[in-house]
C-alpha cells in the first residue's frame, strides 16, 4: 500500500513524469539558482533594493518585494530577510524576498507531507514554461504541474484560472512538488462512469439533495452524480416554478427517465416518482359532479384550481359568473380561496379538467321570472347601445330594448335617444324561457299616434291622405298628426292600382283602428259603399225625385 501512494503507477506514466521532470529541471537551471539565504537590507534607492548576500557584491531586487498590497514597505534598511539567489544581472546577484518565503512554505509542506492523506488542493495557475505550468494554493505554496499531467487542450486557456490537483510526487532534493490535474479528472470520469451504470440499472425510486435551482429546473445529487430535473418533471400539475415548492439542500424522490451518453446528461423526474393522480380520478370523477377546490393561480382569461392531490383543473372566465359583463376573475375570486364546482369537462388521457363556480350558483333567469312577469313596468339600466338596440339591466339581468320598441316614432334609434348609464323606464313585454331572453319596450308606456287620432276620429269617418308607400299587397297612407294607415289591396276597390303614385291624394274611409298597436285601416271600398247607402237613404227621404232623377245627378 505504500508502494502504491508513492504515486508510480504503469510504465506510460513513468516515461511521462520522467520527461517532464527532465524538462523542468533543465528550465530551472536556466532561469534561476534558487538559493536561499539570509540577508541584511544595506539601501533602498528608488524602486531597487540591495541586499548583502554575502557575496562579492550585493544582490538587487525591486522593492515590491518588500511592499504590502497598498505600496506600504514592510521592512527597512538594516532588516534581516530571506532571500533566494536568482540569477544575476549586470555582475550582481538577483535576489527575491517572496520566492524565499515561497520556498520555505514550499519547505514546510515537504517536510509535514503525509502521503496517507488524501492531499488534493485548490490552485491558481499563475505561470507556464517549456515543462508545465507554476500554481499556487491559498497558502502561497507553490506547485508544479508537468504539462502531461495537466489535461489542457489549450494551455493558454489554463492561466489565471483555479483546478483542483492532487500531489502525485514529492522531490526533497529539488524541493518540488508536482501535481496532476489530469489525474484528478479520470478518477472523476472513471467513478461517474461507474456511478451512472449503477443508476442506469436502478429503475426504483432514488433519493437525492437538491444542489442548485434554475428558472427551468433543479440539479438534484443522485449518487455523486448530478441530474437535472426539467420544471416540468415536477408536478402533474404542469410546469412549476421551482422555487415556490423547494430549497436548495431538500431531499426529493427522483426516479430516472434517460441518460445522454454522448453529453453525458443525466435527467430525472420527480413526478415519475410518485403515483399519476390522474389514475386515481379517471373512475372515480364524472363530469357533474361538485369538488372543492382551491383557487391557486387567477389570470385574466380565468384561474387555475388545485384539487388538493397535484392535479390542477380551469375555471374560465365564463364560467366564473352569470354576468356576462366580468371583466376580471379578481372581481368574484381570490388565490387561495376555496369554492365548491361542478366538474364540466374531464380528459384524463390528455389530462384536461374543465369546471364551473355558476352552475351551482342561483341562474339570474330563473330569479327574474320568479319575481317578474311579462305586463310588469320596471326600471332598468342602460348597458349597451347597439345598430339595432338596446340593452337594460333589470333586477339582475339584461333585456332587450329593440328600437321599434323604444319609440312610436318609427325613425328613432336607441342610440340616438339614449346613452349607457341612463335609468329608463320599460315595460316586460315577453319573457322567453326557452332562448332565455327577455324583451321590453319604452313606446307601450305612451299613448300610441293611433290612440290619440281615435280621441277625434271614428270608423267610418271619411278622410284624405298622401300615398306613402305602395307594396304588393297595398298601400301605406299619411294622414293628418304623422299618422300612417293601412289600405289593403282588396280594400282599393274600384280603383286601378297601378295607376296610382307616391304622393297621390287619396279618399277613404276608415275601417279599422287599433290602439294598442297604433293600425289604423282604410277602405277605399267602404267609401264607396257608404256613399252608395247615402243616394239610397236620399231616395227613401225624398218622394218627388224618381230614381233615374238622382242616378243621373250622381253621375253629372
Amino acid at each position: 500500500m505504500a508502494e502504491a501512494n508513492k504515486f508510480v503507477h504503469n510504465d506510460i506514466d513513468k516515461i511521462d513524469l520522467e520527461e517532464d521532470f527532465a524538462t523542468m529541471f533543465e528550465e530551472s537551471l536556466k532561469s534561476e539558482e534558487a538559493t536561499v539565504c539570509d540577508g541584511v537590507i544595506v539601501n533602498i534607492k528608488d524602486d531597487e533594493v540591495y541586499v548583502d548576500v554575502h557575496k562579492k557584491s550585493e544582490g538587487v531586487m525591486h522593492i515590491s518585494e518588500i511592499t504590502d498590497e497598498n505600496g506600504n514597505l514592510v521592512h527597512k534598511i538594516g532588516d534581516v530577510i530571506k532571500v533566494a539567489v536568482t540569477g544575476s544581472r549586470n555582475g550582481r546577484p538577483s535576489v527575491s524576498h517572496k520566492k524565499a518565503l515561497r520556498k520555505e512554505k514550499v519547505k514546510a509542506f515537504i517536510d509535514n507531507f503525509n502521503e496517507e492523506a488524501e492531499n488534493i488542493f485548490d490552485v491558481k495557475i499563475i505561470s507556464k514554461n517549456k515543462g508545465g505550468f507554476v500554481a499556487v494554493n491559498d497558502d502561497g505554496i507553490e506547485f508544479f504541474m508537468p504539462r502531461s499531467q495537466s489535461g489542457f487542450k489549450d494551455p493558454n486557456q489554463a492561466m489565471n484560472k483555479s483546478f483542483k490537483v492532487k500531489v502525485i510526487k514529492i522531490d526533497k532534493d529539488d524541493q518540488s512538488i508536482i501535481v496532476s490535474r489530469k489525474k484528478l479528472v479520470d478518477e472523476d470520469r472513471k467513478k461517474r462512469k461507474e456511478i451512472v451504470s449503477a443508476i442506469l440499472e436502478n429503475t426504483d425510486v432514488i433519493e437525492g439533495t437538491i444542489k442548485k435551482i434554475t428558472t427551468y429546473g433543479m440539479f438534484v445529487d443522485v449518487g455523486g452524480i448530478d441530474g437535472l430535473v426539467h420544471y416540468s418533471e415536477i408536478s402533474y400539475k404542469g410546469p412549476v416554478n421551482p422555487n415556490t415548492i423547494y430549497k436548495e439542500g431538500d431531499k426529493v424522490d427522483v426516479k430516472i427517465i434517460k441518460y445522454d451518453n454522448e453529453k453525458k446528461h443525466l435527467s430525472l423526474s420527480i413526478k415519475a416518482a410518485t403515483p399519476d393522480p390522474w389514475d386515481e380520478i379517471k373512475d372515480g370523477l364524472e363530469v357533474g359532479d361538485t369538488i372543492k377546490v382551491t383557487v391557486s393561480n387567477i389570470e385574466p382569461y380565468g384561474a387555475f384550481v388545485d384539487l388538493g392531490n397535484d392535479i390542477e383543473g380551469f375555471l374560465h372566465i365564463s364560467e366564473i359568473s352569470w354576468d356576462k359583463n366580468i371583466k376580471n376573475p379578481k372581481e368574484f375570486i381570490k388565490e387561495n380561496e376555496e369554492l365548491d364546482v361542478e366538474v364540466i369537462e374531464i380528459n384524463p388521457t390528455s389530462r384536461r379538467l374543465r369546471v364551473s363556480l355558476k352552475n351551482l350558483l342561483p341562474k339570474p333567469f330563473d330569479e327574474f321570472s320568479a319575481k317578474f312577469k311579462e305586463g310588469d313596468i320596471v326600471k332598468g339600466v342602460i348597458t349597451t347601445l347597439t345598430n339595432f338596440g338596446a340593452f337594460v339591466r333589470v333586477g339582475g339581468l339584461e333585456g332587450l330594448l329593440h328600437n321599434e320598441d323604444s319609440s312610436w316614432d318609427r325613425n328613432d334609434k336607441c342610440k340616438d335617444i339614449f346613452k349607457a348609464g341612463d335609468e329608463v323606464e320599460v315595460k316586460i313585454i315577453k319573457i322567453d324561457p326557452k332562448e332565455q331572453k327577455i324583451s321590453l319596450s319604452q313606446k307601450d308606456l305612451k299613448a300610441s299616434p293611433a290612440m290619440e287620432y281615435a280621441k277625434s276620429h271614428s270608423i267610418g269617418d271619411i278622410v284624405n291622405g298622401t300615398i306613402r308607400d305602395i307594396k304588393d299587397f297595398g298601400l301605406f297612407v299619411s294622414l293628418d298628426d304623422n299618422v300612417d294607415a293601412l289600405i289593403r289591396k282588396e280594400d282599393i276597390g274600384s280603383l286601378n292600382i297601378d295607376s296610382l303614385k307616391i304622393g297621390d291624394r287619396i279618399e277613404a274611409a276608415i275601417a279599422f283602428i287599433d290602439e294598442k298597436k297604433n293600425r289604423i285601416r282604410l277602405s277605399v271600398k267602404r267609401l264607396a259603399k257608404q256613399k252608395e247607402r247615402e243616394v239610397l237613404n236620399e231616395i227613401n227621404n225624398d218622394d218627388k225625385m224618381t230614381l233615374g232623377d238622382i242616378i243621373k245627378e250622381q253621375l253629372a
